[in-house]
């Protein structure tokens, strides 16, 4: 089978409180939920009709045998995730205070069976036939997840220059020993990425700028086709086009009252791949992208939440979508 989206990296249980603004030593139940953002990605692509797959190890445990059975449900391939003996499957806590406080507590260290991805058993030609390919920058943060997404992002560029590929910035300071040492590895990653997507202070890690413009500006000059920077409450803002030519599309953000703001960006993923893959134009793919998120920061729960394009296109209104 060839895949029309394949992402590569994190994977988990999100372990949600059911309490909304209750710290977590006041909290008395709680949800459990298929988490890790490449892993959320490939779920919201499935949710608009693509045929998605995801490359990611777990432990060899119960919550493991729960990600193959969540990943079968909601339609992603799981082909290609592999049990690491000795190690957990990752759990990650959250607190929720709405509007814009979600307090994460990772239960990954001094590893996780995701950071196990080896280069020797990718399957390149999966990789390299697939239409888009994700990866993040968390998959560069530790051996032998960096040389094996470094592997997979070469040996894709070779392979398939035409093809999509996309580098979420998705920084996460608890993951790295330092700032410096993402933005070495990032640079590692951006020649041969097609697309790059994320928010200000990723991107002041990726490219040192946090200005939008001139963020996108860089991303671009490092041989980024696609520079797509989310502005929070300002908006999106995506650069496309020859350098000699620019195209600079900003859409606003869509109103939504918060619940979880934990799993947009991700939701913000899937409905871009959606948008690239359909050959949309710019400013469509972000409007699109930018009610993806709004609609699963109106919900508790990342994967299960996210919306089909159907769901998508209500909270838009149909006219904004095809305008």
């Amino acid at each position: 089978m060839t895949f029309e989206v394949i992402t590569m990296g994190r994977v988990g249980v999100d372990v949600y409180p059911q309490q909304i603004g209750v710290p977590l030593e006041h909290v008395t139940s709680f949800g459990k939920f298929l988490g890790g953002s490449p892993t959320n990605v490939a779920v919201a692509a499935a949710r608009h009709g693509r045929r998605a797959a995801v490359i990611t190890r777990t432990g060899e445990d119960p919550f493991g045998r729960f990600i193959h059975e969540a990943l079968r449900g909601f339609g992603v391939d799981d082909r290609f995730v592999s049990a690491v003996p000795g190690w957990p499957t990752p759990v990650t806590f959250c607190e929720i205070f709405p509007p814009d406080d979600f307090p994460l507590y990772f239960y990954r260290t001094p590893t996780a069976p995701d950071l196990q991805i080896e280069a020797a058993d990718l399957d390149l030609d999966a990789i390299a036939a697939a239409d888009l390919f994700w990866v993040t920058v968390t998959g560069l943060c530790q051996e032998p997840s960096r040389s094996a997404t470094l592997a997979a992002l070469e040996h894709r560029a070779r392979a398939n220059p035409a093809g999509d590929t996309v580098l979420d910035l998705d920084y996460r300071p608890m993951f790295w020993d330092s700032p410096e040492q993402a933005t070495a590895q990032i640079a590692r990653a951006l020649p041969y990425v097609t697309v790059a997507v994320g928010n200000r202070e990723e991107c002041e890690v990726a490219v040192g700028e946090t200005e939008p413009a001139a963020a996108a500006a860089a991303l671009r000059e490092r041989g980024v086709r696609v520079a797509v920077v989310k502005q929070g409450p300002r908006g999106v803002l995506g650069v496309s086009g020859p350098l000699h030519a620019v195209a600079a599309v900003e859409v606003p953000p869509v109103p939504v009252e918060v619940v979880n703001g934990l799993g947009a960006g991700d939701a913000f993923g899937g409905a871009l791949c959606h948008g690239l893959l359909a050959g949309w134009p710019l400013a469509r793919i972000l409007r699109f992208a930018n009610a993806a998120g709004a609609y699963v920061a109106g919900q508790l729960a990342c994967a299960d939440a996210m919306p089909t394009t159907a769901e998508i296109e209500s909270l838009l209104g149909k006219e904004a979508v095809h305008g």
